[in-house]
């Protein structure tokens, strides 16, 4: 990307939108816990955005047919269930009455006495308005995080009404339209920006479900390298879908030609999954995230397979293994021979993208270090991988570059098409910028990575193109350090020289120590 005027424009423009959506959220969050209060951040800045794009979906089609000065947040409801609702949902996916619209209810929020529970039936009525469409699943339960009656927003109705009144105010006070010039994402950017500001604050509780914008746009640039087109793209761990969409910023969607499909096991992160394919602009009929175990209750296998995986499943979590007996036929893990062991399940996340990954695609999967030297199931994993050339590239990444984990992560990158049977190896480890409270990869790192996985040109001290039968020979460990030699950084020294300082600087001290016994003796006479 280029540092042109207008991109430097647009970075302004996003710092400023930034710090106005937290001022919002630092000025009415009070006594409730931060990572909590996000729900409310977010649900009512998806509220905006799904009240202003079908104000704006009516609108246009209204002006485009000659009837200029219509505005459908300005008509009846009943006029909009006459002459609006027919249709709308099976183009749109929801349906939303004038009087329910934010912009109405921003306008008396202060005044209404009612204002929890008329948001509470507003966001009950969205979700109903898809039941028995085919967008049925995609809004179900959107809104469940979003308790507007809660005692956590305070101890009696007015004060959990001032606090939503507060927040109402606060995101219609953001113009979004000064950020439309440069096709800045604003509704979205925002929204990313909150999740990842959040995860960065919460640590572990927040972190763990959001993978920061540079190390997705390192897996998207992988898994998209050299393909014209991919069928459509999983992430079989989504958590917020940070990564499905970083695989849509930087792709035009013609590629990508059916979208976007994942699953996600915590149901927060399902609804802000689905939440921000909409506020992305991705309509529900290119997306489909279902909620579910991934590994013991897999979803989406009648969309496999697919040519994009992009996945940062949980590190080493336990899981049931081999205390379900069953699970060693299961077509996912059966090929290898072994199940993940209990305490790691990580091979099972990588057995189980590697299934749904079609005979061209690419996955590209971040994964705890560890996996690639432990003994026992994970070295029979390993092995089995390795034999059947499924392993494409392994990259060592800088530490520090998660919320709420310093250690340094790998990407592991899986393909069915190779034509030479080797691996490389990448450390990127000193690819980095460093920042307050954690590292990113810069444009120029990603950029240097990106080329060495095209190429394969085999740089001193940061790639290898390695031959199978060595990986058999280090007893197929995959650490990219059993590969690429490290730099040596140590000053070289030579010992002639220092041997010349060294004499040197005894005479000195011999001269000084004489200066001082004269001295002295002198001291001694008197």
């Amino acid at each position: 990307m280029s540092n042109s005027p207008n991109k430097n424009n647009e970075r302004a423009q996003r710092s400023e939108l930034h710090r106005k959506i937290w001022a919002i959220a630092d000025d009415v969050r009070g006594a409730v816990d931060g990572w909590d209060f996000k729900q409310y951040i977010l649900g009512i800045l998806f509220y905006r955005f799904i009240s202003e794009n079908i104000t704006d979906f009516f609108n246009k089609a209204e002006h485009e047919v000659g009837n200029e000065d219509f505005n459908y947040a300005d008509i009846t409801d009943e006029l909009a269930e006459k002459d609006f609702r027919v249709n709308t949902v099976d183009d749109k996916g929801f349906f939303i009455l004038p009087s329910q619209l934010f912009q109405n209810v921003v306008k008396t929020a202060y005044e209404n006495e009612n204002l929890n529970t008329d948001l509470a039936n507003i966001f009950k009525e969205i979700e109903g308005s898809a039941i028995g469409h085919q967008s049925e699943n995609d809004i179900k339960g959107l809104f469940d995080d979003i308790d507007t009656t809660s005692n956590r927003l305070g101890g009696t109705v007015k004060e959990k009404n001032k606090r939503l009144a507060d927040i109402l105010k606060g995101i219609a006070s953001i113009n979004f339209s000064n950020f439309e010039d440069n096709d800045i994402d604003a509704f979205g950017d925002a929204y990313e920006y909150l999740i990842s500001n959040y995860a960065s604050n919460a640590g572990k509780s927040g972190g763990e479900f959001f993978t920061p914008q540079t190390v997705s746009k390192l897996l998207a640039r992988i898994v998209m390298d050299g393909q014209k087109t991919v069928n459509k793209v999983y992430d079989p761990t989504c958590g917020s879908g940070s990564l499905l969409l970083q695989m849509k910023k930087h792709f035009d969607e013609h590629i990508i030609e059916e979208g976007f499909f994942g699953q996600e096991i915590n149901m927060t992160n399902f609804n802000l999954a689905r939440m921000n394919m909409f506020l992305h602009n991705v309509n529900y009929d290119k997306f489909s995230i279902i909620r579910g175990d991934t590994l013991l209750d897999p979803g989406l296998l009648d969309e496999k397979p697919f040519d994009a995986i992009v996945s940062n499943p949980p590190y080493s979590i336990k899981w049931i293994g081999d205390g379900d007996p069953t699970l060693i036929n299961d077509e996912r893990f059966a090929p290898a021979g072994r199940l993940a062991p209990k305490s790691y399940a990580d091979y099972a996340f990588i057995m189980h993208s590697l299934h749904y990954l079609s005979s061209k695609g690419r996955a590209a999967i971040v994964c705890f270090p560890g996996i690639f030297y432990r003994r026992g199931a994970e070295k029979a994993i390993r092995e089995y991988l390795v034999d059947n050339n499924f392993i494409d590239c392994v990259i060592q990444l800088p530490e520090n570059l998660f919320f709420g984990t310093s250690i340094a992560t790998c990407i592991l990158v899986l393909a069915k098409n190779k034509t030479e049977n080797k691996i490389l190896f990448i450390d990127a480890s000193k690819e980095f910028k460093k920042e307050t409270n954690n590292n990113i990869l810069e444009e120029k790192n990603i950029n240097k990575i990106v080329e060495e996985f095209r190429n394969r040109k085999e740089l001193e001290h940061f790639s290898r193109y390695v031959d199978k039968d060595e990986i058999a020979e280090n007893d197929y460990n995959l650490s990219v350090s059993t590969y690429v030699e490290k730099e040596d950084t140590r000053e070289i020294i030579d010992i002639k020289v220092l041997n010349q300082e060294i004499e040197e600087t005894v005479n000195k001290i011999d001269e000084l120590r004489a200066s001082i016994n004269e001295i002295v003796k002198e001291l001694e006479d008197e």
